[in-house]
């Protein structure tokens, strides 16, 4: 089956043409399966579930209870995708490849790396590989590498983010690459589903708006803080990862950080040893809450169901 007609049938099982974007530490099984049966591509990153022995009960339980939901909803339920960090560095990439071997999502989205590194048994089996990029060069790479969709990561994303906008960043890539796009960065509401599907995108790709729902494993006061927060909240700083990412202002004043050191490089990419809660890998995430530039569209924490229902009547009326 080509990739067109994958994605062809995916987008029939859809509500609205968009993913619940995989969060660090804040996307789990009940975000997943509650975007997917809303008809919105669940999806989650495999680095959240920890130990390794978690991301094998997450899986089973993902998969057990959409199957359950595709027999009382045929046709009806989105797949489910798992996020894979391919960089060197991780020290869960072989465990968790193996996992996502056994378990088969239908989509496997690549970050921080090539996608040459799995495409080839995705493939085998019948998956779709989706790689993230943040530009036309990476996008390049990532085309000649084996992905056969490409998730453009726009202006006003939360965490590391991309530079361009969504009407300059589509074009370009849609100039050289016929495979499936997918946008993300500042889309919080139905009518900004509709305008990157109207610029040449397959799907949106929406990662803040899903921190705001009672199914994000994020914590209650973060989840208040995007409902609080406007764009002027969200700051731009390379401080706790060593390369630019967008953070909410509110917790970075929470931790005590000198605001007037946010220009400087303090941190770095990192990955933690499996299970291991307290590295200091995990603090720019877990105590330093990220969000996109999207956040002054978010008025209210909801059930995932209920944001879904209100994403799709928007559409419509976009």
């Amino acid at each position: 089956m080509s990739t067109a007609t994958k994605v062809s049938d995916i987008k029939k099982r859809l509500s609205i043409p968009a993913f619940a974007a995989p969060m660090f530490l804040i996307s789990g099984p009940d975000l997943v399966i509650e975007a997917c049966k809303a008809g919105v591509i669940g999806a989650f990153p495999t680095l959240n579930a920890r130990p390794v022995a978690v991301l094998e009960q997450w899986l089973q339980r993902i998969t057990a209870e959409l199957a359950a939901a595709e027999q009382e909803n045929p046709g009806k339920i989105a797949p489910w995708a798992a996020n894979l960090i391919v960089h060197k560095n991780n020290q869960r990439f072989e465990p968790d490849f193996e996992l996502i071997l056994k378990y088969r999502p239908e989509i496997v989205i690549t970050s921080l790396g090539s996608p040459a590194r799995v495409a080839d048994q995705i493939h085998d089996y019948g998956g779709l590989v989706f790689s993230d990029v943040n530009s036309v060069e990476f996008a390049h790479k990532a085309a000649e590498r084996g992905a056969d969709g490409l998730i453009l990561i726009c202006e006003g994303a939360g965490g590391h983010t991309g530079f361009s906008t969504a009407d300059e960043f589509v074009p370009q890539v849609r100039a050289f690459f016929d495979g499936p796009i997918i946008v993300g960065g500042t889309i919080s509401t139905g009518a900004d589903i509709r305008h990157v599907i109207d610029v040449g995108a397959d799907f949106a790709y929406m990662g803040t708006r899903f921190i705001a729902t009672n199914e994000c494993q994020a914590q209650p006061a973060y989840k208040q803080m995007v409902v609080d927060s406007t764009s002027a909240d969200v700051v731009l700083t390379p401080y706790f990862t060593g390369v630019p990412a967008h953070f909410l202002l509110p917790s970075i004043r929470a931790a005590g950080i000198d605001e007037s050191k946010l220009a400087d490089r303090k941190g770095q990419i990192g990955f933690s040893a499996d299970g291991d809660e307290d590295s200091k890998d995990l603090s720019a995430w877990r105590d330093i809450w990220s969000a996109g530039k999207g956040v002054d569209r978010i008025q209210s924490i909801l059930p995932v169901a209920e944001l879904v229902a209100n994403l799709r009547e928007q559409y419509a009326k976009a």
